[in-house]
């Protein structure tokens, strides 16, 4: 495999071409900001493709990957992302093996935005809403990767999310949402992986517009309560020829910000919305997390009511250590410099606790009322109260009792 030195593969780069990159004067000042997109008519706005159409800091463009083999026997998400308004980009790959969370992951100086590269992560879009080549190199912790994404169904235009507190939108994001199969080979702890379409599956996303990154900002009026509160509930699943995207966003008083529910057929001939989506969830005991078989229902399905029942394989925290915010040296868009990257492996026992107050995303199985059987990925949050599970006060957990902050 040859790497370009430039992400995007399909509209002719040249390999070896040299791209000047942005450099910034003795003021701080960017002076030097056209790149390859500039040579492409995908302009938004009257300013150059370095600058974004709005100032907000929080201003991102993001791609998300999840792989795993149908046996369970791990579980790893991937992504990267760039933030023109803070000048970074970074990578990472989280790895659930075993008791073991493996971590690698990499910040950069932003440059030309269409190198989609971060010290040993290189992405490339091989066919634009088809197929991706991910890899990451040897020698920077327990992880590296070769691998190539393609696409089982069209990609789905998700719903757009818009959130404002206090009159600043909090959220204002595009994405769509995509199925599919990885080939390769994939490196975890010593042990290698020969990756196939048959048996490892996945799902990817591509988000872009506002949503809170970088270094912490002051809470002002919006005091402890955090940016985003109630339950994050999401679930890609395939099937054998359909997928089906699963979405609830809800405020502890039960006002729903985002929902979605649609079955995508794989050949391409369309999407059925299957109506309001509704979920039943049983938190572990003293913990924020899931426990057993969750029920996602359709009761308005255009052919009936429709259940599909969750079955847990294996949980990732994929909130520690890649930049969704847990911790504080080490956020998705925070400067580290102009290169940095770090490794980490941690026990999932050390993990319990804190990160129940982020993101958690779990390995499934999925059966539904109809006999369908498929695999995906069933991914929670839950942030300060939240009365419909229990939870009354901002780090109460299942039964009552307060957990870690």
């Amino acid at each position: 495999m040859v790497d370009q030195p430039l992400g995007i593969g399909k509209p002719g780069f040249a390999p070896d071409a040299v791209w000047p990159t942005v450099a910034l004067d003795h003021k701080g000042e960017i002076h030097m900001t056209l790149s390859a997109w500039d040579d492409y008519p995908v302009h938004q706005s009257s300013e150059p493709i370095r600058h974004v159409a709005t100032s907000d800091r929080n201003f991102y463009d993001r791609y998300y990957f999840n792989c795993f083999p149908k046996s369970a026997e791990l579980f790893m998400v991937m992504g990267l992302g760039q933030y023109p308004n803070l000048a970074t980009q970074d990578a990472f790959v989280v790895v659930r093996r075993g008791d073991q969370h493996h971590v690698v992951r990499a910040s950069r100086t932003l440059g030309d935005r269409s190198d989609l590269s971060v010290g040993p992560f290189h992405l490339e879009v091989l066919e634009p809403l088809h197929s991706l080549r991910f890899s990451l190199e040897e020698g920077h912790g327990d992880i590296s990767f070769h691998l190539i994404w393609t696409g089982i169904h069209p990609a789905h235009e998700e719903p757009r999310q818009f959130v404002r507190k206090f009159g600043r939108p909090v959220f204002d994001t595009s994405r769509f949402a995509q199925n599919g199969r990885w080939t390769g080979t994939l490196t975890v702890a010593g042990e290698t992986f020969e990756v196939d379409s048959d048996t490892w599956w996945g799902m990817r996303d591509r988000s872009w517009g506002v949503r809170p990154v970088g270094e912490a900002e002051p809470p002002g009026i919006r005091g402890e309560g955090g940016q985003m509160v109630g339950l994050w509930n999401y679930a890609p699943m395939q099937f054998d020829g359909y997928s089906i995207h699963y979405i609830v966003q809800e405020e502890p008083d039960g006002t729903r910000t985002l929902e979605e529910a649609v079955r995508v057929a794989h050949d391409g001939s369309g999407s059925v919305s299957l109506g309001r989506p509704e979920w039943s969830h049983t938190l572990a005991p003293g913990t924020r997390r899931t426990e057993g078989v969750s029920v996602l229902s359709f009761p308005d399905a255009p052919d009936g009511p429709l259940e599909v029942r969750v079955h847990p394989l294996l949980r990732a925290y994929v909130a520690i250590g890649t930049g969704y915010g847990v911790e504080d040296d080490w956020r998705h868009g925070m400067y580290q410099g102009e290169l940095e990257v770090q490794s980490l492996t941690r026990q999932m026992d050390e993990l319990e606790g804190w990160a129940w107050y982020s993101l958690t995303e779990t390995l499934a199985r999925f059966e539904t009322s109809t006999g369908d059987e498929g695999f995906g990925m069933h991914e929670t949050g839950i942030w300060g109260p939240f009365p419909p599970l229990g939870l009354h006060e901002s780090h109460d957990t299942a039964g009552g009792g307060e957990g870690v902050a």
